[in-house]
C-alpha cells in the first residue's frame, strides 16, 4: 500500500519539487555526503552509540553546508549522519528508496509531499518541544508530520539605492503599495535616466506557481475559489484579484528592460541588472538571494509586497510561509533508534545554540522557530522575516496539481511575449481548471 502510493505519485508529469528551482531546486546528478559514524555516545543523552541516520536534502544550495554541519553533528554525539541531495523529484526518488527497502531516515521535501506521503509514511511529532515554537509545521488528522526547515516569501524584490540615486530620497516600499504610486514611481524613475526600470523572469515557474499563484492565495476561500473554476461557476476573467494582479503585471511587463525579447531573458543576467542597480525591481523571492550575492549587488536590496489598486490589503503582505519540510520515516525499516536519533537532530536545530547558527548564519534561512532570535543575514530575508514577525503573510497554497506551472506556465509565458490578452489569459486558466481535478486535502 505504500510502495504503490509512493509510485502513483512519482508517475505525476512534474512535481512542486521542479516548481520550487527558485527555491532551492537545481540540476546535477545525485549526489550524497556523509559524516563518519562516531563511537562515543552523546554526552547530552543522545543516541549516540554509533547509530547512523541518513537524511534527504532537496534544498540545492544549503547542501555543501549540511555536509560540514553533519560532520561536526557527529563528532558532538556520535550519531552518524548521512546526508544526500538528488536532483530527481522527489517522489520518484523517494519511490525508488522505498523499493530497495531503503528509506531515509529523515527527508526533506515540499509541503505537498507531506500532504501526500506522512499519514503513511511518517512519525507523528506532535508531543515534539519545538511544535510550540511554529505556526509552520504541516499537521493532518491532528498530528504534527512536518518540520519547517525556513520561511520564503515572495513579492516585489527592489532596489533602495538605484532608486535614491534618481529620486534623491530614501526608499519607503510602504509609499507605492498602490499601483498608481507605482506607476508614478516607475515614471520618475524613466524620467531620471532609468531607461527599464524592471525586470521579469521568464521561467514558467516564477510566472505560473509564483506570480500566478497569488491569485489563488489572495481569495478570501482558495479551495471554494478553485472548486468554482473546476466546476466552471467561476471564470478567471471576472475575477476582480486576478485583474489587480494582471493591471500590476501589465505595468511590470511594459517597463520591463527585456520587453521586446522577454521570453529569451536569462534569469542570471536580469538578476545581475537588478542587483548592480540597472533596474530598480523584480518579481521574486528571497531565495533569489543565492544568485543576487554572486554579483557586485549595492545595499538597499528589500522585499515588498505586490502594488495593487484592488482595495483590500493584499498589497501590504507578502506571500508565504514554511518553506521545505522533514519528516521522519515510520517503516519497518527505521529503528526505534533511529527514530529518537532524527528527532534529536531536529530539536538540536531548534534549541541548540550551534544549530540555530548554523540555520541562520551558516544556510542564510529565515528560520520557522520564535525562539530562534539571530538575526537574519541577507537583505531580502531580512525583509521576509520583517513582514512574517508582524504577521504580515498570505499563505502559501500548497495544493496546485502537479502540471499546473508547466501548462500555465507556458500560457503565461504567451502572455508575457504579447502572443495573448488578457482575456485569452484567463480563458485558458478556465480550461485547465475545468479539466484538472482539483488535489484533495
Amino acid at each position: 500500500m505504500k510502495l504503490k502510493r509512493i509510485a502513483s505519485l512519482a508517475m505525476s508529469v512534474v512535481l512542486t519539487a521542479a516548481v520550487l528551482t527558485g527555491c532551492g531546486g537545481a540540476s546535477g546528478d545525485t549526489q550524497s555526503a556523509s559524516a563518519d559514524t562516531g563511537s562515543a555516545a552523546a554526552s547530552s543523552g543522545g543516541s549516540g552509540d554509533g547509530v547512523t541516520i541518513t537524511m534527504l536534502n532537496s534544498k540545492m544550495e544549503i547542501q555543501e553546508q549540511l555536509e560540514k554541519i553533519a560532520k561536526t553533528y557527529t563528532e558532538k554525539t556520535g550519531v552518524g549522519l548521512e546526508v544526500y541531495y538528488s536532483s530527481d523529484t522527489i517522489a520518484a526518488h523517494l519511490s525508488t528508496r522505498y523499493a530497495s527497502n531503503e528509506p531515509y531516515t529523515l527527508s526533506m521535501v515540499d509541503a505537498k509531499d507531506v500532504y501526500s506521503l506522512a499519514a503513511e509514511h511518517a512519525v507523528d511529532l506532535s508531543s515534539e518541544s519545538w511544535v510550540g515554537n511554529t505556526t509552520e509545521a504541516i499537521s493532518i488528522d491532528g498530528k504534527v508530520y512536518g518540520f519547517p526547515v525556513c520561511v520564503e516569501a515572495r513579492g516585489v524584490i527592489y532596489n533602495g539605492d538605484a532608486i535614491k540615486k534618481i529620486t534623491g530620497k530614501d526608499f519607503d516600499p510602504s509609499s507605492v503599495s498602490t499601483l498608481d504610486a507605482f506607476s508614478s514611481l516607475i515614471d520618475e524613475l524613466k524620467a531620471g535616466g532609468m531607461e527599464s526600470p524592471v525586470g521579469i523572469m521568464k521561467e514558467d515557474w516564477s510566472l505560473a506557481a509564483h506570480y500566478l499563484a497569488e491569485v489563488y492565495e489572495q481569495q478570501s476561500d482558495p479551495d471554494a475559489f478553485i472548486k468554482g473554476l473546476h466546476e466552471g461557476s467561476t471564470h478567471m476573467g471576472d475575477d476582480a484579484v486576478f485583474n489587480s494582479m494582471m493591471d500590476t503585471f501589465d505595468v511590470l511587463k511594459t517597463n520591463n528592460y527585456a520587453a521586446s525579447s522577454a521570453i529569451s531573458a536569462e534569469r542570471e543576467v536580469t538578476e545581475q541588472k537588478l542587483a548592480e542597480g540597472e533596474i530598480a525591481f523584480m518579481f521574486g523571492g528571497n531565495w533569489d538571494w543565492s544568485v543576487i550575492n554572486q554579483y557586485d549587488y549595492t545595499d538597499g536590496l528589500g522585499m515588498m509586497p505586490v502594488p495593487q489598486n484592488a482595495g483590500t490589503d493584499a498589497n501590504t503582505k507578502l506571500v508565504g510561509g514554511g518553506s521545505k519540510y522533514i519528516f521522519i520515516d515510520s517503516s519497518s525499516n527505521t529503528s526505534e533508534a533511529q527514530v529518537q536519533a532524527a528527532k534529536d537532530f531536529l530539536n538540536w536545530l531548534v534549541n541548540d545554540s550551534e544549530g540555530q547558527s548554523f540555520l541562520v548564519n551558516d544556510c542564510a534561512l529565515v528560520p520557522a522557530f520564535s525562539n530562534i532570535t539571530l538575526e537574519v543575514a541577507d537583505p531580502l530575508g531580512k525583509s521576509v522575516k520583517a513582514y512574517a514577525d508582524k504577521g504580515a503573510l498570505i499563505g502559501n497554497y500548497n495544493y496546485l496539481p502537479d502540471d499546473h506551472y508547466a501548462k500555465l506556465g507556458a500560457a503565461f509565458q504567451e502572455y508575457l511575449a504579447d502572443q495573448t490578452n488578457r482575456s485569452e489569459f484567463a480563458d485558458k486558466i478556465d480550461s485547465y481548471w475545468q479539466a484538472t481535478t482539483p488535489t484533495e486535502h
